[in-house]
């Protein structure tokens, strides 16, 4: 039988919860892999009353998850306080939220499941309860890090072949040109390209870096990254073997037709890369973290407090980042 995948619960008071049981009534219908949530029973229950569904739950381990799939949906229990107040984000959650998180890492580290699908968290809840990491993708680093030096993690968003991945994420938009450096665009691409090959089975990835000013700079006119930062990374890894162009400006570049030619972008910064990606396959589309030991996705949407306890909220993209996970650790996610 095969390992299940992990998906860890996200904000309690978000729609991860909801759309996690939706699925797993619809399970057969979807034709989705086993999974094993990490929660807590007693809250999935509740929330599972609220939204009217009839769907078993038991308490499970991550290595019994799989035989029990068929029967009832298995969470692995986890500790702390859990309230059902759909769109009431509270710090009392936070001690739940990061070990779902943790536990589900884990169990993936170790072998008993085979992949991570994250339901969306509440960053502002978990910052007033001690949280210290920048974002979600920054604190998976850490822990499949294991006490050792993290891996650059990389953020990409996909939706068949278009592919968006920025250099610079949840930073203030003035630090951008700051945070930019030639190392930094080099190493997010050679993580880009190592992963186009061994996740996503790209045999000669191709990729375009956009660049940071309107028109890449027109050669220093509207500023200088492009010519000083941007294009001697490019150079370099061109130099290096890898199939890159760039900086190209971004305002053409993300034009389907264009954007088709290559198996991924590179922008310089978040929203830079996130709104074409969302413009063009908002429901559709899941984000993956590169450069990690592990297969990690996730649905693009955030906690969408407004549809939380509701049931109206779009399962789409969550179905999406479950195939996605699923298709990755089995060798069958290429273009």
């Amino acid at each position: 039988m095969d390992k299940p995948l992990a998906i860890s619960m996200g904000e309690p008071a978000g729609v991860g919860p909801d759309i996690i049981l939706q699925l797993y009534g619809r399970r057969a219908e979807l034709e989705l892999p086993a999974f094993c949530v990490f929660g807590q029973v007693a809250f999935l229950r509740a929330r599972a009353e609220r939204l009217g569904l009839s769907v078993a739950i038991a308490a499970s381990s991550a290595e019994q998850a799989g035989a029990g799939f068929a029967d009832a949906l298995p969470v692995v229990p986890v500790e702390g306080l859990v309230p059902d107040h759909p769109g009431q984000a509270s710090p009392v959650s936070a001690t739940a939220v990061i070990g779902a998180i943790e536990g589900a890492v884990a169990a993936v580290l170790t072998g008993a499941c085979r992949g991570l699908v994250t339901a969306p968290i509440h960053k502002g809840a978990l910052y007033r309860s001690g949280f210290k990491h920048p974002g979600h993708t920054e604190f998976l680093a850490e822990l499949c890090a294991n006490g050792g030096k993290p891996r650059l993690p990389v953020m990409m968003l996909a939706h068949g072949g278009l592919r968006a991945v920025p250099v610079t994420v949840h930073v203030p938009i003035k630090d951008v040109p700051g945070l930019l450096t030639r190392e930094l665009i080099v190493a997010t691409v050679k993580v880009v390209a190592r992963d186009l090959r061994g996740r996503l089975g790209i045999a000669e990835p191709r990729i375009a870096v956009a660049g940071l000013n309107p028109h890449a700079g027109e050669g220093g006119a509207i500023g200088r990254e492009d010519l000083e930062i941007v294009a001697p990374a490019v150079a370099q890894l061109q130099f290096e073997g890898v199939a890159v162009e760039g900086p190209l400006p971004a305002d053409t570049l993300f034009y389907p037709t264009h954007w088709a030619k290559y198996d991924a972008v590179v922008a310089m910064y978040h929203d830079q890369a996130l709104i074409p990606i969302k413009t063009v396959a908002f429901e559709d589309a899941v984000n993956i973290t590169l450069g990690l030991p592990i297969v990690r996705t996730s649905p693009d949407h955030g906690t969408a407090f407004d549809l939380a306890g509701t049931g109206r909220a779009s399962p789409r993209s969550f179905i999406a980042a479950i195939r996605m996970a699923d298709a990755m650790t089995r060798g069958q996610a290429g273009a």
